[in-house]
């Protein structure tokens, strides 16, 4: 899939449409807070039209700078162990800590707009060869935080300190690239494209070919099974309201 161009006014014209009601959430589950705005003079835009997606814009002269993106999360998972740490609903809910009620191609599109460069998922064959070989996710670094309310607290932190690693005994230290995950014609329904993330692998913490963030470090899913698991005593209730912020960062790897 091509790097875009991609405008305020193009992401919002493609918003997603409000979803049915949803049952009511455990009676401990925290609500979400306001969005923390890095500047209290940055606007907070609306991508999508329930408000999922969002995006802190500066000005700059007379242009409009996305700064840091939103995304409207659940917590899904407190206890075991992890492949991904964000996944689409209905995917991957029994291996991710939050999960997202979006078009994962939104996200792809608003982290586009924020400025960053589009890599490539983790490759397992030469494309020229056709034989295994193991090539890391390229892309833009991208910072991942979580903004969540706790004991009518408010707490702002990396997504990492959510993500345990056993071997390590520390949170997890890897950080993210904008892999960018992939398109798919499905020829059996008359060659529809299907973004690949939407199968569950938005955020990864593990090697897969359709992720939009991933690590750029050589890791299998069952690697990150025996490596990686939620850690409980960080993460808010089941059904838990939290914004996982995504952000530019300097460089590229």
């Amino acid at each position: 899939m091509r790097t875009l161009a991609v405008s305020l006014a193009v992401l919002v014209a493609a918003g997603l449409a409000a979803p049915a009601g949803q049952p009511d959430p455990p009676k401990d589950a925290e609500k979400l807070p306001e969005f923390p705005k890095l500047d209290p003079k940055n606007a907070v835009t609306d991508l999508t039209k329930d408000g999922a997606i969002v995006a802190e814009v500066a000005a700059a002269g007379d242009k409009k700078k996305v700064v840091r993106v939103g995304v409207k999360a659940e917590v899904c998972l407190r206890e075991g162990a992890l492949e991904v740490f964000m996944c689409k609903k209905g995917t991957k809910e029994h291996e991710a800590v939050v999960r997202v009620d979006v078009d994962a191609k939104m996200i792809h599109l608003a982290i586009l707009a924020a400025g960053v460069e589009q890599g490539t998922p983790t490759q397992f064959v030469d494309p020229t060869t056709q034989q295994a070989k193991w090539k890391a996710a390229t892309g833009g670094k991208v910072n991942v935080l979580v903004h969540y309310t706790r004991g009518g607290k408010a707490f702002t932190h990396p997504a990492q300190e959510w993500v345990w690693d056993r071997t390590k005994k520390a949170p997890m230290a890897h950080g993210w690239v904008f892999a960018g995950s992939v398109e798919i014609k499905d020829p059996d329904i008359g060659g529809r494209v299907f973004y690949g993330a939407n199968s569950g692998d938005v955020i990864s913490i593990s090697n897969f070919p359709y992720s939009t963030l991933e690590i750029p470090v050589e890791i299998s899913k069952d690697d990150a099974q025996l490596t990686y698991e939620a850690r409980t005593d960080k993460i808010p209730p089941l059904a838990s309201k939290v914004w996982v912020i995504l952000e530019p960062a300097a460089g590229k790897k």
